[in-house]
């Protein structure tokens, strides 16, 4: 069987990579992280063995671009005077996506990687867990724990008007 050209691969699972440097990175880094994602997987592709997963193999090296990433934000500087602006939700074409951006990153990292992993990737959780280290009932934990918030936080209360 022979291997799909590479610009299919990126075509074919780009979008699903973007959507988890969202959501570990929140959408100012994400860009870097996939492209770094993607040009350590164009080195790495010839070697890649024949049947192998590739989305769970691209979330994977996203999954450490995105944690050297957060390493290296976490090195920097940060001027304690600027208070970051909150998203707000008023109806703007594609504004809930910077609340849910917003809502993932107030998630502790397992959560967010879990969440995103497996309902963003769609990776089941024992793929979860080998990427993140630890067990599937581990990944699934995090996960729902992570969606619970997102719940009680992301999700408008029912009968909750807005005066």
């Amino acid at each position: 069987m022979r291997a799909q050209p590479f610009e299919a691969i990126v075509t074919e699972h780009g979008p699903t990579v973007l959507r988890v440097c969202r959501a570990i990175l929140g959408t100012t880094a994400a860009d870097d992280a996939w492209s770094e994602t993607f040009l350590s997987a164009l080195r790495a592709y010839p070697d890649l063995r024949p049947g192998s997963n590739v989305q769970a193999w691209l979330v994977t090296i996203a999954h450490r671009k995105a944690i050297d990433q957060l390493r290296t934000q976490a090195r920097q500087p940060r001027p304690a005077a600027d208070v970051p602006e909150q998203p707000t939700r008023d109806g703007v074409p594609g504004s809930w996506q910077s609340d849910l951006v917003a809502a993932l990153k107030e998630l502790p990292l397992k959560q967010r990687q879990t969440v995103a992993y497996h309902y963003l990737a769609g990776l089941p959780y024992a793929e979860v867990a080998d990427i993140l280290g630890g067990t599937p009932e581990a990944a699934r934990r995090a996960a729902a724990d992570g969606i619970a918030t997102l719940r009680k936080t992301y999700l408008p209360t029912p009968g909750a008007t807005d005066d």
